[in-house]
């Protein structure tokens, strides 16, 4: 029987039981708006990660060869000093400047910061950048996500001394000017036991409040333990406040100019910088990248103990996420896919017992057993093809409407709301995965049904005339 003949065939056989071909239609359809809604769903929030993550730290970094391992309690010592030099080879290199989009230095530290004029103080995490650097990182756009997330304010143009911090440290510092949207007050006073202070110490403190006036308005001091082991301490200006997106980042960032965190660590020694950030225009180059960089770490660099890590060794938390979102997707596509499979088979079944007459005198008048388990297969075939097709069409339609809806989510530990976004259109190999799989899915459930078919015998089936 030809192909075009026997699908035929199967759509007239499909529509003699409109009722049932209709719900058997619906539950295929239905399976295939929730595998691609949560499929979309899942490809949003890695854009949406990978997005926020290469913004903040590019696509890859490189280290002192130890600074993973010990480089946090001591960054000066584990720093890299020539980095300027560094870069220069790199944006040079002619098969890494086809890549590279930015390159910067950033310096990453530890320390207290105080804001004395209300006497509070508490341990943050400096983070020291170029300012020029930092905005085009921000730049980064590969998924067209635009605004959706959360966009840093820059540093450009700004004072030497200028710096941001997270909301949540502002409020902790008593800096209520910036937070004035959330309760910011001073904590219940404490008896004062200076009195209590030794001689030596109560005089080192009067003499020190005597040579450095405390800070008034937005200024607060930073503290940290400079490369030599000495406290070193700058004081900046607090121009506004910069939103993060988890909640502990939000309580300890302060953003700076990376002159000013040098100058905090190293003081008037030789500075450095904790990583160089390299931001590609494509994440698909990002192993390419990093072989090219290893041959120059073996060759132009042998002599500096460097190495390179992406986004994803740095940030842990985005395989984590990717991995919990992708088992619940493992979980909902298997559930949804046992119902196709006995809901198609069901209904086939059905049509065998129906048909035992018609088959018996298709047999009878010369069709062979492969003949009649192929017109079987056929139908369950045309089921999942127009279920897939049909399921598809809407899901894009829902997911218009989602991603305009304005809808919002707040994840666990983020301090704002995202948008919710179904990413569909345009994922061509998530389409033909999800329409092919439905599609064997209904093919399979038929075999069985069909494979019954073909084996009656015409005697018995036309015995029911």
């Amino acid at each position: 029987m030809q192909t075009t003949t026997l699908m035929k065939h199967a759509l007239r056989n499909l529509l003699r039981s409109r009722r049932r071909t209709l719900s058997t239609l619906c539950a295929i359809i239905v399976g295939a708006i929730g595998i691609l809604l949560f499929a979309g769903y899942n490809q949003s929030i890695e854009y949406s990660l990978q997005t926020t993550f290469v913004r903040d730290k590019g696509h890859l970094q490189i280290q002192q060869r130890d600074y993973l391992l010990h480089g946090t309690s001591n960054p000066a010592l584990y720093s890299i000093h020539n980095y300027q030099q560094i870069v220069d080879i790199l944006i040079r290199d002619p098969v890494l400047k086809k890549m590279i989009a930015v390159t910067t230095p950033v310096l990453s530290l530890t320390g207290l910061a105080g804001h004395y004029a209300v006497g509070t103080s508490r341990p943050v995490l400096i983070y020291g950048t170029e300012a020029v650097g930092q905005a085009q990182l921000d730049k980064w756009d590969e998924y067209q996500i635009g605004a959706d997330l959360i966009v840093r304010k820059p540093l450009t143009g700004t004072q030497p001394e200028a710096a941001l911090i997270g909301r949540g440290l502002a409020r902790l510092l008593l800096l209520c000017d910036f937070v004035k949207d959330q309760p910011c007050a001073p904590p219940p006073s404490r008896e004062n036991n200076a009195s209590a202070l030794p001689d030596d110490l109560l005089a080192l403190s009067q003499s020190a409040r005597d040579t450095r006036p405390p800070a008034t308005g937005s200024h607060i001091e930073l503290l940290a333990a400079s490369a030599a082991g000495a406290p070193n301490i700058i004081r900046v200006n607090v121009l506004g406040t910069q939103p993060q997106q988890a909640r502990e980042l939000d309580d300890t960032v302060v953003s700076l100019h990376l002159r000013q965190a040098q100058q905090l660590l190293f003081g008037q020694e030789t500075p450095g910088v904790t990583a160089i950030l390299l931001q590609l225009h494509s994440t698909r180059e990002m192993e390419a990248a990093r072989a090219r960089l290893r041959q120059i770490f073996a060759n132009k660099l042998s002599g500096e103990p460097l190495a390179v890590y992406d986004f994803t060794q740095l940030q842990p938390l985005y395989n984590q996420v990717l991995a919990m979102f992708g088992k619940i997707f493992s979980f909902l596509l298997a559930l949804i896919l046992c119902i196709a499979l006995f809901t198609v088979g069901n209904t086939m079944n059905m049509a065998v017992m129906e048909r035992t007459v018609e088959i018996g005198t298709l047999r009878a008048v010369g069709l062979k057993r492969g003949d009649i388990q192929r017109l079987f297969l056929s139908e369950g075939a045309l089921l999942g093809a127009i279920g897939a097709v049909s399921g598809v069409l809407i899901a894009l339609a829902l997911a218009w409407l989602i991603n305009r809806s304005g809808m919002t989510w707040q994840p666990p530990g983020v301090t704002s709301p995202l948008p919710i976004r179904i990413s569909i259109w345009g994922e061509w190999r998530m389409l033909a995965s999800v329409t092919g799989t439905l599609l064997l899915v209904t093919v399979l459930s038929s075999w069985w049904p069909a494979r019954r078919a073909s084996r009656v015998s015409i005697v018995e089936a036309l015995r029911h005339i």
